[in-house]
């Protein structure tokens, strides 16, 4: 404003003559003194200017205005210059996002994206963090089982077919229940159920490896254990570690089998040497899952006992590696005769047998149970081979599509496999046979028999486009024969 406005604002408000002198008091200056002047004379102007400036320099050192009039500029200009940077990150992010992402689906049309293969659902760079773990209580219905049912799970011939996920669930904590295992090591049933839930979560939906593959290994683990009465020959603490490795044996398999793994140079592959890559993973992830507090249901045991039932659940699962089928066998082969219960190291060997016989049950339950199992297992098989002719990766006979049958695929395992082991089995417990390697031997001669109707009808089909060739090759030449007389 100008002296003019500040002297008509001050007479107006006051009701005083334009004439009047003015006192004005300053405490701002270092000692306060008294400024007069008159208002009426305009020749006065420059002298009331020069007082404003004072008391404006007055009051910017009171309040130091320069000084944060300086310091808000100069931090404006660093925030200004913060979100221009942040900016360009954002940019820059999502442009490698993009480009990573065009990347990926260049390298899955080419297919040569081997590191990319069969991606497994934790990155094991994650600094721990592989889960979001429950802390709420599981939301699958706890089921009430029959007594029907309670005595079924005890048999191989149990239909795992007629099951849902939610109903396997509340199988699988029954017979921890039944055991007497939550008991043993003083398990939190909320933390069983959490743990449960999250084993079934981590299983992929492959068209054999599954859950239900999983809980059928579990089932017939515990079928086993009844049947034997193991729990009357080894402790509550193997009958956990049998269950929790069937439980947890094929967790997050990819679908595609370790000679695939070794030959494509997968991740798994190269993260562990070469040396049995799948089962490997399948330990890493059941300790994984084991070691969220939400999810150990081993929390309640001591370290040293822990110790001991981690390196033994460890070795069943590697166990389940076929490569190692003939080396195990020949070892429990040499034990069986003499077998000693009290004997930690064939305690250990039986263990490792028991999860294999688990593991390629299928051919134990009856026709309508085990054959759906053979058609899933081609299923993946057949995955496996086309991506090998895909990728010029080799391919085994026994799952290329153009050369294997299900007759053909299960005989020979069934004989040379199977049986043997069984029978070395029912050494040791005479009661399996007629419940678990008789239907081995009728499922062997139902596959052979198969197999002859196959050779019969391709025999036949043979013949019959013989003779269509023979009929037609003998048409022409009386057709030609016929032209040549005209002629």
């Amino acid at each position: 404003c100008s002296p003019c406005d500040i002297k008509e604002l001050l007479c107006s408000s006051s009701n005083i003559p334009r004439s009047v002198t003015f006192l004005l008091l300053s405490s701002l200056l270092p000692l306060p003194h008294i400024i007069s002047f008159l208002f009426a004379p305009t020749d006065k102007e420059d002298m009331f200017q020069n007082v404003l400036s004072q008391v404006a320099e007055q009051f910017s050192r009171a309040f130091r205005i320069n000084e944060l009039k300086t310091e808000v500029t100069n931090r404006l200009a660093m925030l200004e210059k913060r979100v221009e940077l942040e900016g360009l990150k954002v940019v820059e992010i999502e442009k490698c996002k993009n480009d990573l992402k065009k990347l990926r689906d260049e390298m899955t049309s080419r297919g040569g994206g081997r590191v990319g293969n069969c991606p497994c659902k934790y990155n094991f760079s994650d600094d721990g963090k592989k889960l979001n773990p429950r802390r709420d209580v599981p939301s699958y219905p706890k089921y009430t089982l029959s007594q029907e049912t309670i005595e079924a799970l005890k048999k191989p011939t149990f239909d795992v077919w007629h099951w849902e996920h939610n109903e396997m669930l509340s199988c699988l904590e029954y017979m921890y229940h039944d055991l007497g295992l939550v008991k043993e090591f003083n398990m939190n049933p909320i933390t069983l159920k959490r743990w449960l839930l999250g084993i079934q979560e981590n299983y992929r939906s492959n068209p054999f490896h599954n859950f239900r593959h999983c809980f059928c290994v579990s089932q017939m683990m515990y079928g086993m254990i009844n049947l034997c009465n193991l729990p009357e020959k080894m402790t509550l603490t193997d009958m956990g570690i049998l269950m929790t490795a069937a439980v947890c044996h094929d967790l997050d398999h990819p679908g595609y089998n370790n000679t695939y793994q070794i030959n494509a140079r997968t991740e798994l592959a190269v993260r562990y040497n070469d040396i049995s890559p799948l089962e490997n993973h399948h330990c890493a992830v059941a300790f994984q899952i084991l070691s969220l507090p939400e999810c150990n249901i081993f929390a309640n045991v001591e370290l040293e006992a822990y110790k001991q039932i981690r390196q033994a659940i460890i070795t069943l699962i590697l166990a389940t590696d076929m490569a190692r089928h003939g080396e195990i066998l020949d070892s429990f082969k040499h034990k069986v005769d003499s077998f000693d219960f009290t004997n930690e190291e064939h305690v250990t060997c039986l263990k490792m047998v028991l999860i294999k016989c688990c593991d390629i049950s299928n051919e134990v339950r009856p026709t309508e149970v085990a054959e759906p199992w053979v058609d899933c297992l081609l299923e993946e098989y057949f995955m496996q081979s086309d991506r090998e002719k895909t990728e010029g990766l080799p391919v085994a006979p026994f799952m290329d599509r153009d050369k294997v049958t299900k007759p053909t695929a299960q005989i020979g395992f069934i004989k040379f496999v199977l049986i043997p082991m069984f029978e070395t089995v029912m050494k040791l417990f005479p009661q399996i046979e007629e419940i678990m390697v008789q239907p081995l031997r009728d499922s062997r001669d139902h596959y052979e028999e198969l197999k002859q109707i196959d050779d019969a009808m391709t025999e036949v089909g043979h013949l019959f486009s013989l003779n269509i060739t023979l009929s037609f090759r003998v048409g022409v030449n009386s057709i030609l024969n016929s032209r040549q007389l005209r002629k």
